[in-house]
Order: structure tokens, then sequence, then C-alpha cells
């Protein structure tokens, strides 16, 4: 019985790979004798580069590029599991990407959060990591309509994404039609839920009043959304101590809060999980934990996530 075409072009994508794969392992070691070994981690046309030496140093890493931060450990891993390394710039390039999905197995982090162009990428460079894929829905107005939303989130999750952060109807939500914001976050949580993913709501603090935030923050555990997120990091302000406070407040212990935007030093994420947060979003995840002092962070309450 001769195979589908299916299954011999999945053979010839795997095949063809894998010879790459051999073929730069063995460009390595002609350009670079003094190295003992090279792997390469390939993926939609792009090769992640990690080499040793004898002694079984890191001596270079990344898409075709080293890096300052490369070899660092953090002080404190249970950091860095609560940190969504993210890269949300326009002009993010595949080669950055590619760096920030070294970077989150190296250190260890939650996530990598992305544009949804990049999910599929990021899925396949971070296989068998245990490094999550975060992705963003309605980013970053939140003024699509709930349809667009929830198709977003659910070719988010085919392409291999498993967490959504999604924005609010912000307009709904500050003219009152609570009604309309309610069935966006539901749309969203339902979509992502069915798919096994987790969704976090992302309120733009900085655009509402306290009771404004205190609103979103219960439509958001009504619509069963697992945590709520401060802010997109695009707008007049990020995260602030009073906010993360607040909302941990009005969601109460079992339900996640992400504080993002603005959180740039260990001292900045310190705060944040003092005052609540059991996430932190941050594009400057690697600097924050090689920031850690002698005292450890403030412990996380204890939620599921």
């Amino acid at each position: 019985m001769m195979p589908e075409l299916k299954t011999v072009e999945q053979l010839v994508e795997v095949i063809t790979r894998e010879v790459l794969v051999a073929l730069m392992e063995r460009e390595e070691r002609a350009r670079n004798p003094q190295v003992d070994q090279c792997k390469f981690t390939c993926g939609e046309g792009l090769c992640l580069r990690t080499c040793f030496d004898r002694a079984g140093r890191v001596v270079s890493a990344g898409a075709e590029r080293l890096s300052s931060t490369i070899g660092v450990i953090p002080h404190d891993l249970g950091l860095a599991r609560m940190i969504d390394h993210t890269l949300l710039r326009p002009d993010a390039t595949p080669d950055q990407l590619a760096q920030l999905c070294f970077e989150a197995r190296k250190h260890g982090f939650a996530s990598v959060c992305i544009n949804p162009a990049w999910v599929q990428l990021c899925s396949q460079l971070l296989h068998g990591s245990g490094v999550k894929v975060c992705t963003v829905v309605g980013f970053p107005l939140g003024a699509t309509s709930t349809e667009v939303k929830v198709f977003e989130t659910r070719n988010a999750l085919e392409h291999g994404a498993t967490e959504i952060d999604m924005v609010i109807n912000i307009g709904a939500l500050k003219s009152r039609d609570l009604e309309l914001a309610a069935r966006d976050i539901r749309g969203v949580v339902t979509a992502a839920h069915a798919g096994g993913a987790i969704v976090k709501v992302i309120i733009e603090a900085a655009l509402l009043t306290d009771e404004e935030k205190t609103l979103a923050c219960l439509l958001a555990k009504e619509a069963g959304a697992d945590f709520v997120k401060t802010s997109t990091g695009f707008s007049s302000g990020g995260a602030t101590v009073h906010d993360v406070e607040l909302m941990r407040r009005v969601v109460g212990p079992a339900m996640g809060v992400k504080a993002a935007g603005g959180v740039r030093t260990y001292a900045d994420a310190e705060s944040m999980i003092k005052a609540g947060a059991t996430r932190i979003g941050a594009s400057a995840g690697v600097k924050i934990i090689q920031g850690l002092g002698s005292e450890k962070p403030a412990a996380a309450p204890a939620t599921k996530y």
C-alpha cells in the first residue's frame, strides 16, 4: 500500500530538518575547531545554536549571534517561573524571537508572550521545554469585536498557544455597557478553555478609575477567566503597586493577577509580588533575575498558578 501524500510530505520535512541540523553541526565544527560540540534546534527556517567547550561550558548561543545574558543562572528559579518573557514590539524579527525563546528555555520562564503571527514559530522552538506560549488577543486597544477576538483565540490555539492575554472592550466598560464588556470576555474565555488554554484579562488600568478597575475585575472573575492583568504596556501607564493591590482584593486569593508594563528591575518585580501579583509580564525578564540580591523575592500567594 502506498503511503498518503500528506504522510510522505511530513517524512520529507522531518528528514530535511535532520539533514540541515547535521550539516550545520559539521560546518560549525569546521569553522570553530576549539568548540567541542554544537547543538541546533530548527523550526520555521530558523536554527538556534548552542555550543559547548570541552569543559561543558556554553561558549555561544542564539540565532547566529551572541548575547551577554547567555550563561547567567538566576539565583531564584521561583521568580523566573513567574515571568512571562515578553516581546510585543511591532518591529520584532524572527531572529529576536528565536533569542527570546532561547532565553526562556535557559532561565525557565513561565512563558514567552508574543504577537499572534509568531505563535507557530515559538511553539516549535519551545517544543518539549515546558515553557508556555502566550499570545495577545484584541491587542493593544481591545476595540475589535468579540467575534474577531474569538477567532484570534482559536487561531492562536491551533498554532500552539496555551495562554491567551486578551484586552477588554475598554469603551464598553467606561460607558457602563457591562453586558457587552462581559460578553466580550466570556467569548474569549469559552474559546480558550475549550482548547485547554488559560486566559488573562487585560483591563488597561491606566485608563480606568478605581471603580472601573473593580468592575473589570469582577466581570473577568464572573466570566471564568484565570487571571486579571494590569496593562498592555502600550497605553499611558503600566503596572502600579496600588492597582495590583486593588485587583488582588477584588478577585480574592484563588485567581491570578499579572503585573505588566514598566516592570524592569528585580525591585519592581518584588514590589508587585508583595502587592499580590502571581505573574510578571516583562521584556526585561533576564535583567530582572540577574538583579536578584541576597534577599529572596516575596513568596507568591498560594494559588494553582
